[in-house]
């Protein structure tokens, strides 16, 4: 039995175009309002890159409910970035899509069962699958999102699979 490399803790952003930004939390940090609104300027300022400038009025977010994501200066920076944000039903993973599609496909098709000796090793192989992930892939994440979302309403928010 050998013993594998900790965790890293990833926070990544995309949408149906690709990975827009991953950030992986330095050993010992938390996440908490200030890192996590440092991460929005970042996004911004990648969303005019790559979007040639043409970031629209607003961005349309969803995000979890970890505490750094709703506090009030987060809202507020959000709000300055011109990111509208989306409610999430609370204790909702199955309504997270980083959740129920983009980590769970890494972790099955990437991950499972590999030992690494470093968490430079672990970051490698989840770089790699990650930009080796296609438009399409991403898309029906969203799309998947979309239904979960219509079963949501149609139950009157109780909890759905």
């Amino acid at each position: 039995m050998q013993k594998s490399a900790g965790k890293a803790l990833a926070s990544i952003f995309w949408d149906q175009d690709g990975i827009l930004l991953i950030d992986y939390l330095p050993k010992g940090q938390n996440i908490n309002a200030e890192y996590y609104s440092s991460l929005l300027v970042q996004l911004k300022d990648i969303l005019k890159e790559k979007r040639l400038g043409e970031v629209t009025k607003w961005v349309l977010f969803l995000h979890d409910n970890a505490p750094a994501h709703w506090v009030l200066s987060t809202q507020k920076k959000l709000a300055y970035l011109g990111f509208q944000y989306l409610d999430h039903p609370p204790y909702s993973p199955d309504m997270a899509p980083s959740d129920y599609h983009l980590f769970l496909e890494l972790k099955k098709k990437q991950l499972k069962s590999r030992h690494f000796s470093s968490d430079a090793e672990v970051i490698a192989a989840a770089k790699t699958w990650l930009d080796g992930q296609h438009s399409e892939f991403l898309l029906s994440g969203l799309q998947k999102l979309e239904q979960l979302a219509k079963n949501c309403i149609g139950l009157r928010r109780e909890y759905a699979e």
